[in-house]
């Protein structure tokens, strides 16, 4: 997709508002024992934010394991981000496809807990590479 200054900008502010809108729905599934769905939301508040960043830098996003891909190549390869956070989303990405699609898998109370902070950190350093850009 070929977008103008404006429109990327514009792209780029709804994709981080549904990373904060995704992750906050994590409090209420947690609140309420659903695991499976808050490391679906987890994960996904990260795609977006991931998301906002390739086409900050006129990155496709492309299909979900593309978005990693990018990432690992244009920004933990580079760098800029660190090879435990290039590690974390590869982690979470699995796990959200394992409680998506695997009906003998079960997510745990430790498995989403554990990676709420590490998941609202590395969202955090999108948004601040991403200012430093714009």
């Amino acid at each position: 997709m070929s977008l103008n200054e404006s429109e990327r900008k514009i792209v780029i502010q709804l994709e981080i508002e549904r990373a904060d809108r995704t992750f906050g729905q994590v409090a209420n599934l947690v609140k309420d024992e659903y695991w499976d769905t808050a490391a679906n939301r987890l994960y996904y508040s990260l795609f977006h934010a991931l998301s906002a960043m390739l086409i900050c830098d006129g990155l496709q996003v492309g299909s979900h394991k593309g978005a990693a891909i990018r990432f690992h190549m244009h920004y933990v390869k580079t760098g800029l981000f660190t090879p435990e956070e290039g590690s974390f989303y590869s982690q979470m990405e699995t796990l959200r496809e394992k409680a998506d699609y695997n009906c003998y898998f079960d997510v745990t109370e430790n498995d989403v807990l554990s990676r709420i902070e590490p998941t609202r950190l590395l969202i955090e350093r999108i948004k601040q590479y991403i200012a430093k850009k714009n």
